[in-house]
């Protein structure tokens, strides 16, 4: 294609889905352009989402001295005391260096980039619409759909309240409230919710369903939830909002049965909607699901051949990790590029509330739903040097192995480094290891991973035991 707007990809977004898909397909000599209708690269993962949130955790226990509660004689909570300044300054500082790298990576591969809305022409042309100045007609063999998602705003709440605040707005925070109701105890609810609390705010957490984020394993959730409590995090479950109050001085919740919650703040967490508004789907023949939520295929591609969705826009599980894999893939499957085959079978899960959990591989109930036997186990931080040192005594691995061969088939962790620590189960499960590779394997000392291999032993001796049992 030598024309000038003539391209053999275009991308739309230049999220973790959008710019690792530009540059995948760019590594392979295609030419490639993007269209980013923000005022900075890098989508809600940079500016709104993933790094401003764990950033502001991070500052957050730092500050407080929320990570030094456990060590004996140390105690620097009294001594400093965060203001809204101290969170946003490191805050602003990791996404801007976030937005750097994404740019500095576009330009090594040659990707060319369009301020502005894209919006479909048709299958094969995106128009970019400018600000005061003319459009462009982009032509393309290839299009990637990467637009991200918002915050779902329900009607119920007054969004242009001060007091009131969605995912997004909650960073616009001019200081630190003394209490705050979090509506939504999803991924995003409850990493706020601890955050907040970290810092002494009084937090509620009000979530319509009986249990924490339902696809945890249910001893890691209902772990998760003692540890928001024992920081003071009031629980409303189930309950849901019937109607909200905002005045000058405070927020008034009142949920569904009578009970009501009063906060300086209100943040409704309560969902997210897929940005596709402004695309004008319908000109490429494609059509949006419920929240605005594209279909795809194993690989992909839209109902339209040549269009490709990748990241939140396809809803679940709209992780950053995940969103930069399924965009690679789908530019492998659209250019044939002979690489990357699938997507990785087995994908970890990273939740970043206090304390920091995470995942990878089955759970209990999906193990029990399955009717697969397995036996589980525990290696606590209590009983491990590491764990003793970082002074985290609530901290927990489980593992879940195959009672018949002790195949690794699911990794948790709670507590610090979780989604650190979790990989070495997640590399574990994708090569179909059992308990001889922990067994086998010298861990540094005092370390946290070594707990793998006292969990391992943990499930033998479990597993012995019952066969005992049922031999006597």
């Amino acid at each position: 294609m030598s024309e000038p707007n003539a391209f053999d990809l275009v991308v739309i977004g230049s999220g973790p889905a959008g710019e690792k898909g530009a540059a995948q397909a760019a590594y392979f000599g295609k030419r490639v352009a993007m269209v980013e209708r923000g005022s900075a690269f890098g989508g809600a993962a940079a500016n709104t989402g993933t790094l401003p949130s764990k950033t502001l955790r991070e500052t957050s226990l730092t500050l407080s001295g929320f990570r030094n509660r456990g060590l004996y004689g140390v105690d620097l909570s009294l001594q400093r005391q965060a203001t809204i300044r101290d969170l946003m300054r490191r805050e602003t500082v990791i996404s801007a260096t976030e937005r750097e790298r994404i740019r500095q990576n576009l330009e090594r591969h040659h990707v060319t980039v369009f301020r502005g809305e894209a919006t479909f022409l048709d299958a094969h042309t995106i128009r970019v619409v400018r600000a005061g100045e003319p459009p462009i007609d982009l032509t393309t063999e290839i299009v990637l759909i990467a637009t991200g998602s918002s915050p779902r705003r329900a009607a119920l709440f007054p969004f242009g309240h001060p007091r009131v605040f969605d995912s997004d707005a909650i960073l616009e925070l001019d200081s630190i409230p003394r209490s705050l109701a979090v509506v939504g105890g999803g991924v995003i609810g409850a990493e706020y919710a601890s955050t907040f609390a970290a810092l002494g705010v009084e937090v509620s957490l009000i979530e319509g369903r009986d249990r924490l984020l339902p696809f945890l394993d249910g001893e890691i959730a209902a772990a998760l939830q003692r540890g928001m409590a024992g920081m003071g995090i009031q629980f409303c479950m189930p309950r849901r909002v019937a109607r909200c109050e905002a005045s000058e001085d405070s927020v008034t919740l009142l949920l569904e049965g009578g009970e009501s919650v009063t906060a300086d703040a209100v943040l409704v967490s309560a969902g997210r909607v897929s940005n596709t508004e402004a695309l004008n789907l319908e000109a490429a023949g494609i059509r949006c699901g419920d929240h605005g939520l594209l279909t795809v295929d194993e690989h992909f591609r839209t109902s339209a051949s040549n269009v490709y969705a990748a990241g939140d826009v396809i809803g679940f599980p709209a992780l950053a990790s995940t969103s930069m894999e399924q965009a690679r893939l789908a530019m492998v499957h659209a250019f044939d590029l002979g690489y990357k085959k699938a997507l990785a079978p087995v994908l970890p899960y990273g939740i970043y509330t206090i304390p920091e959990v995470s995942m990878a591989g089955e759970t209990e109930e999906s193990l029990t739903q399955k009717k697969i036997e397995y036996v589980a186990g525990r290696a606590t931080y209590r009983q491990n040097a590491r764990g003793q040192i970082v002074g985290d005594p609530e901290g927990m691995l489980k593992l879940l192995f195959a009672a018949a061969d002790l195949k690794l088939l699911g990794v948790h962790v709670i507590g610090e480094q979780a989604t650190e620590l979790v990989h070495v189960g997640l590399t574990a499960i994708l090569a179909g290891a059992t308990n001889d590779l922990f067994i086998e394997t010298c861990y540094n000392y005092p370390t946290l991973t070594e707990m793998y291999k006292y969990a391992t032993y943990d499930a033998m001796g479990k597993r012995d035991a019952a066969a005992a049992l049922s031999g006597a």
